[in-house]
């Protein structure tokens, strides 16, 4: 005998069987207990909540000729020539392939002829969204008003596209998402009767990842049996046939997220990716562990909800604890915009990427949340000031920071030992103007303030622009300009060079500089003192 998929294997056949949707159950045996049996039904809701499955047991009970507390028997002949598929009291109509008026004419010319066995005709027509006007509109008097012999089950995923007309015929049952609770206790269950063992966390994976569709976390299921046929499913196993990523993958990201460090946080993205991960899986995965992230950060109460691991739920209460409630609003909102413009994306990775990077830098955003990131993070860097401030001394003129001592290290020794800044690197220095302030005589830095700053591309030199009043005190001040020069080099890290111009409106010579705040370039009318 051939082998049958779970989900087909494993189809309920009595009411008692389906799970997660007993507010539709109750009320259909109550109609077959009590004789309330009405003529048009309309079966909603998304893929895999069990449609077409209690469609077919209400065809079944109505036919019954033994049934219990509203439920089919199974054994008589009505029940078996259905559950073979032979009955000619059950038509299954696929509205996705047979959508055409002629197709429902044909329906409305059969109606007319009683069933040879049985009490009732059922017509299920699958996917009813996809019947054309024309046929919606054949379809309209005998759905109103058909034989008493005949009952109509129209089921869907889109009920939006579904005419007025024909809704208000019917009476509309709403198939909800079913629990993961539920998806797993069935899972466990089926697999006992199976014989197969699988670990209680792996079954829990499948339950979440089947987003409340029972017939897809029965096909997952099936997948990661026969990938490891024979041996016992770990979780472990879960994630690597649906190409699923850990939690502490997740922390790690975020780690690296909330550092900036946008170099270790694409590392982790490449390792993801050369380990086989399903991008598509990875992003929805992360948004709910983030979701989750959120819910442990806004209340302990809905933490009790979450079902982990000591020690996955005392990594993620620590995590949480690390990221304010805007940062996680905002990582939230890019990853799931993300999860919408991924699967239409021909470079997969590189929108990831962007993505993470995005995370990291706030600054690459303009919008309400990220603004909050960032005075959240300036916010942070003040505090750490304040609880760890420099060392003072009391002198005659006040408080005064101690200045740690240090080995003697002349300017040209450090020159020495120190590689040549690029200029890509000497533009970025601009963002850091308050580090190098910050390492100067208050009375120079303010002088250097006053300055304008740029930069001379050519000769990979910073040049400070003096106007008249700043002239007479810096332009021949040999010590001052190498206190400036030791001061930027100890920020970058790099060999750099100071000179200090006359800033002068005449046009006997002109260099092309760079201005270090806003990175433009332009043509600066100097004139180099002849002195």
């Amino acid at each position: 005998m051939s082998y049958m998929a779970l989900y087909r294997k494993w189809r309920p056949d009595t009411f008692e069987e389906v799970k997660g949707q007993e507010h539709i159950v109750t009320t259909l045996r109550n109609q077959l207990t009590h004789d309330r049996i009405g003529h048009a039904y309309l079966f909603c809701g998304t893929r895999g909540t069990g449609k077409t499955t209690v469609a077919k047991l209400f065809a079944k009970a109505v036919n019954c000729e033994h049934p219990v507390d509203g439920s089919p028997c199974g054994e008589c002949p009505s029940c078996k020539s259905i559950a073979e598929g032979s009955s000619m009291n059950v038509i299954e109509i696929d509205a996705a392939s047979n959508n055409g008026v002629d197709n429902i004419r044909e329906i409305r010319d059969e109606v007319q002829y009683s069933p040879t066995e049985g009490k009732y005709k059922v017509y299920i027509i699958d996917e009813v969204h996809m019947l054309s006007i024309g046929a919606f509109n054949a379809l309209l008097k005998t759905l109103e008003e058909p034989p008493s012999y005949v009952i109509f089950i129209l089921a869907t995923t889109e009920v939006h596209k579904i005419p007025i007309t024909i809704l208000s015929r019917c009476q509309r049952y709403d198939f909800r998402r079913i629990s993961i609770e539920t998806i797993s206790d069935r899972l466990a269950d089926l697999m006992e009767r199976e014989g197969q063992q699988v670990e209680k966390k792996a079954i829990d994976y499948i339950a979440k990842v089947a987003d409340g569709s029972m017939r897809d976390a029965l096909s997952l299921l099936d997948q990661c049996i026969a990938f490891y046929l024979g041996e016992t499913l770990t979780y472990e196993k879960c994630l690597d046939v649906l190409g699923a990523v850990d939690t502490e993958v997740f922390i790690r990201l975020l780690n690296a997220v909330d550092k900036k460090e946008v170099t270790q946080a694409v590392d982790i993205i490449d390792e993801i990716i050369w380990q086989g991960r399903e991008l598509g899986q990875f992003i929805t995965d992360f948004t709910w562990f983030m979701r989750n992230l959120l819910l442990i950060k806004s209340s302990k109460d809905s933490a009790l909800k979450l079902d982990f691991s000591k020690e996955n739920m005392a990594a993620m209460e620590k995590m949480a604890e690390q990221l304010s409630l805007e940062a996680l609003m905002r990582y939230i909102r890019i990853f799931s915009e993300l999860s919408n413009t991924i699967k239409y994306a021909s470079q997969k990775r590189v929108v990831l990427e962007l993505a993470v990077i995005k995370l990291c830098v706030p600054e690459m955003e303009q919008n309400y949340d990220s603004i909050l990131q960032r005075l959240d993070d300036l916010s942070k860097r003040v505090d750490n000031c304040l609880e760890h401030p420099a060392p003072q001394v009391v002198t005659q003129y006040g408080a005064q920071p101690v200045q740690e001592e240090a080995p003697e290290v002349t300017l040209e020794e450090l020159k020495k030992t120190l590689p040549e800044a690029t200029v890509q690197e000497l533009q970025e220095i601009a963002g850091r103007r308050s580090e190098v302030f910050h390492r100067l005589e208050p009375a120079l830095a303010n002088l250097l303030r006053m300055s304008d700053i740029r930069i001379n591309k050519e000769h990979k030199t910073i040049v400070v622009l003096l106007d008249e009043h700043n002239q007479g005190l810096l332009m021949n001040n040999e010590e001052d300009r190498q206190a400036i020069e030791a001061a930027f080099m100890e920020v970058l890290n790099k060999q750099v060079s100071v000179e200090f111009r006359k800033k002068n409106s005449s046009n006997s010579m002109q260099q092309e500089l760079v201005r270090m705040d806003i990175f433009e370039e332009m043509n600066i009318p100097v004139e180099y003192d002849d002195n």
